[in-house]
C-alpha cells in the first residue's frame, strides 16, 4: 500500500457512499466516518448539508481535529429541535458505528451479551431503531472480524432488510441500508434476498481474508475488484480544495420546521 494508509482509504470510502445524495443532511459518528463525510462535501457531493455541531449548516465544516483555518460559510439554521424534521422526512444520511452487525444488515450498539444481563453494556439503543426506519443509513466497523460481522446480533438497535420487511411497509417504505464500509472492504444489500454482499477489498486485501473474517455466509460476485482507482486517487491527495463561495441559501435556511410550501407571512 504505497502512498496512503488503510484509514485513507476507508474514510475515501465512506466518502463515495455520499455520492449523489444531494442536498440532505449528513452526519457520521467516529473519525474516519467524520473524515469521509467532509471529503465528500469538499469535493463532489458541495450540496450536503452539515452542521458546526451547534445550530447552523455550514459550507466549510471544521476539521475533525486541530483548530479551523478560516472561518465557516453559514448556509442555513438547524437548531436540535429541527433536526427531526428532516430525519422524519428522510433527508438524512447518517454513518453510525456498528458493534455487531448481521448478514442482513440488524446492528447492535447497546450491549453484548444478554439484554437482560449483558456482558459489556454499550451506547444503548440511541436513535437507531427510528434512523432506519426513516432514512438512508450505513455503517463503519473498524474491526472486521467474526466477533462483529456475526450470525446474529446480541440486541438490535438498528433494523436490518429483514426485519423491516416482516414488519411491513411502514417500516420498510424509507428503510434504506446503503453501505457497510469496515477495515476490510465495502458491502451492501444488493441480492435477491436483501444479504449482505462484499462490493470490494481494499488494497493489499484478499477476498478470502475477507470470508475469513465474517461470521456468516457472505455473498461473493464471481470478480471482486479492490478500491477503485478514484478512491486511491483520491486518497492520496491529503489537501482537499477549498469549496466555491455558496451562491445560495439552502431552503433550509428558514426555520426547518416550517415546510418549504407551508403558508408563512
Amino acid at each position: 500500500m504505497s502512498g496512503f494508509t488503510r484509514a485513507e482509504v476507508c474514510a475515501v470510502a465512506v466518502a463515495e457512499a455520499f455520492r449523489g445524495d444531494g442536498e440532505i443532511l449528513a452526519s457520521s459518528f467516529g473519525t474516519v466516518p467524520a473524515i469521509g463525510a467532509r471529503l465528500a462535501k469538499r469535493t463532489f457531493e458541495p450540496d450536503l448539508l452539515m452542521t458546526d455541531g451547534i445550530a447552523f449548516l455550514v459550507a466549510n465544516p471544521a476539521p475533525v481535529s486541530g483548530p479551523a483555518t478560516e472561518e465557516p460559510v453559514v448556509e442555513g439554521w438547524l437548531p436540535f429541535r429541527a433536526v427531526f424534521d428532516l430525519l422524519w422526512s428522510g433527508r438524512r444520511h447518517v454513518v453510525m458505528v456498528a458493534s455487531q452487525i448481521d448478514r442482513f444488515g440488524n446492528h447492535n450498539f447497546a450491549c453484548i451479551g444478554d439484554h437482560a444481563r449483558p456482558k459489556a453494556q454499550l451506547l444503548g439503543m440511541r436513535g437507531a431503531p427510528g434512523n432506519t426506519i426513516s432514512h438512508r443509513t450505513s455503517y463503519w466497523v473498524p474491526n472486521h472480524s467474526p466477533q462483529t460481522f456475526v450470525p446474529k446480533v446480541d440486541c438490535v438497535s438498528g433494523v436490518g432488510t429483514d426485519r423491516a420487511a416482516a414488519l411491513g411497509p411502514q417500516a420498510s417504505r424509507f428503510h434504506d441500508l446503503r453501505r457497510v464500509i469496515s477495515n476490510l472492504g465495502v458491502f451492501d444489500f444488493a441480492t435477491p434476498d436483501r444479504s449482505m454482499r462484499l462490493v470490494s477489498v481494499h488494497p493489499g486485501v484478499t477476498v478470502e481474508e475477507v470470508v475469513a473474517a465474517t461470521g456468516f455466509p457472505l455473498a461473493v460476485p464471481a470478480s471482486v475488484p479492490a478500491a477503485s482507482s478514484r478512491a486511491r486517487n483520491s486518497a492520496m491527495s491529503r489537501d482537499l480544495p477549498a469549496p466555491a463561495s455558496p451562491t445560495r441559501l439552502t431552503t433550509w435556511a428558514r426555520p426547518p420546521c416550517i415546510r418549504p410550501n407551508a403558508a408563512t407571512s
